[in-house]
């Protein structure tokens, strides 16, 4: 193959990407509008009530853990107060020490119970529903009386067993866990715009 010459597979499989990207989102927004607004309303009523959201993930959702917790703390696309919001996978020292002493599973799970107070949310990201950090985090909440919002994926797996009817599942209808991911980061920019909408009176649509 000459320098500089791409070939035309390669451009249709990434375009299959987008296509593939773009009908789940469309699938996907007459499925999960309705949890995304209640999830909304939680993280609404908590930050309004002084409390704070608690957000855990592993790999790629770790990563969509600190892009939530910093546009709260941040901002999204208005200026606004400070929320409070703490993703518990930036703590190196907490991380390898608990994973350490007690096992991975629970580097997530005793944050939680240390820093989780009644009235306080867990937004517990999972694709597959089945990570064990995650769903021991989501044990910790309910011990902690907190309320849940559960990002998943693949039917939810365990995840979806253990939630509770006061807690919030946004289940993305779909196997492929970058097609989730996608998913994913959309939701949690609804939630921040959601939040924004109501905490400044923006009745309009996003710009």
């Amino acid at each position: 193959m000459q320098p500089g010459i791409i070939p035309r597979m390669l451009e249709l499989r990434i375009q299959q990407h987008f296509i593939e990207s773009a009908d789940l989102k469309y699938q996907a927004a007459q499925v999960l509008s309705k949890p995304v607004a209640a999830a909304v309303q939680a993280l609404l009523a908590c930050v309004t009530n002084g409390g704070k959201i608690l957000v855990c993930g592993n790999g790629g959702s770790a990563a969509d853990a600190q892009h939530f917790s910093a546009e709260f703390v941040g901002r999204f696309e208005q200026e606004r107060p400070e929320l409070a919001a703490i993703a518990l996978t930036t703590d190196s020292s907490i991380l390898t020490a608990v994973a350490n002493d007690y096992g991975y599973e629970v580097v997530f799970a005793r944050q939680v119970r240390a820093l989780g107070l009644p009235g306080d949310v867990l937004l517990a990201i999972s694709t597959s529903g089945n990570s064990a950090s995650v769903l021991a985090a989501v044990r910790a909440a309910h011990e902690r009386d907190m309320s849940v919002v559960a990002l998943t994926g693949r039917g939810g797996g365990q995840v979806a067993e253990i939630l509770r009817e006061t807690d919030v599942h946004i289940c993305v209808p779909h196997e492929r866990t970058a097609r989730i991911q996608e998913v994913h980061i959309l939701v949690l920019h609804c939630l921040c715009d959601g939040v924004d909408s109501q905490l400044l009176g923006t009745q309009e649509g996003p710009a």
